[in-house]
């Protein structure tokens, strides 16, 4: 028997999550409703601000505009979230998004508690305002896809099983994505905390969890947001919801948790040997309203 919408339980990540809807039957409203995406949008927009993690930013184009840079197929490009990078390869690019492969035992710098702990490790009322610093790691368990549509303020990871079988669709909600080219090129967004998961049973009329409601309410008790931005973050949520989730629209709808990389694109990808690296490797932070 399947559970009622409005149930809650505990993700495998340790945090909340409530049973919001179905695939082809609706949502419950995350958001009071009386916000615009763009509105939304531009609250949450820091990418101006002088201390952003990586200087690179102030070069970096919108995916959506014209002369936003391309990569082909086969590139090893790096995808951040503010301090947080991830060297990935591309699989597709074109005028609807980008969609890439991530390896399992690809390269990756994340911020970490400074104390050693886990991130998960670190109690909600303190999780934004602990020391941290960066540490080099890599990503486990099985290879995963993601994909950026182009202007949207989210992205969706096609987690799979040791096996290979589909586990479910990840939406996380973030900042519209920039790009920049070079030898440190790729992808900037920001993480907004709040995720939508798609669960791989009942092909069709797939479970829809909202993920981390109460650890957006943390960043709020400590700064990291304000009471209008959290808000801000539930409309991006409940936009995605009305513009694929709820319908199974694209990219749902293109197999993309059954597609499987050739050989070659199958490797662990490194971390480039550069400045830009070098510099990220050395960044550390008071709270995560520094660095």
């Amino acid at each position: 028997m399947r559970l009622p919408i409005g149930s809650t339980a505990v993700s495998a990540s340790g945090g909340n999550a409530e049973l919001i809807g179905r695939i082809g039957s609706g949502w419950l409203p995350i958001s009071a409703g009386t916000m615009t995406l763009d509105q939304a949008i531009s609250l949450l927009d820091d990418s101006g601000r002088d201390e952003y993690v990586d200087p690179l930013l102030r070069s970096a184009v919108p995916s959506s505009d014209e002369d936003a840079p391309r990569f082909t197929p086969g590139e090893a490009i790096l995808w951040r979230y503010s301090r947080h990078i991830e060297a990935a390869r591309v699989v597709r690019d074109d005028a609807q998004g980008l969609v890439i492969w991530i390896p399992s035992g690809s390269a990756r710098l994340e911020s970490v508690p400074a104390d050693g702990r886990r991130p998960r490790e670190v109690s909600l009322d303190e999780r934004f305002s602990v020391p941290w610093k960066m540490q080099e790691s890599t990503w486990t368990g099985p290879g995963i896809v993601r994909v950026a549509p182009a202007g949207r303020p989210w992205s969706i990871w096609f987690f799979r099983r040791p096996d290979g079988t589909p586990d479910g669709a990840y939406v996380n909600v973030e900042l519209p994505h920039r790009r920049v080219a070079g030898e440190a090129g790729g992808i900037f967004s920001r993480d907004l905390v709040l995720d939508v998961w798609i669960d791989a049973e009942h092909p069709g009329a797939q479970d829809v969890w909202l993920k981390d409601a109460d650890e957006l309410e943390a960043a709020v008790a400590q700064g990291r947001f304000t009471a209008e931005q959290a808000e801000a973050v539930r409309v991006l949520a409940d936009h995605a919801g009305a513009e694929f989730i709820a319908t199974g629209g694209w990219p749902l709808d293109e197999q993309w948790d059954e597609w499987m990389p050739d050989a070659a694109w199958d490797l662990p990808v490194p971390l480039p040997d550069s400045s830009v690296i070098d510099s990220a490797r050395r960044r550390s932070g008071r709270s995560s309203l520094e660095g």
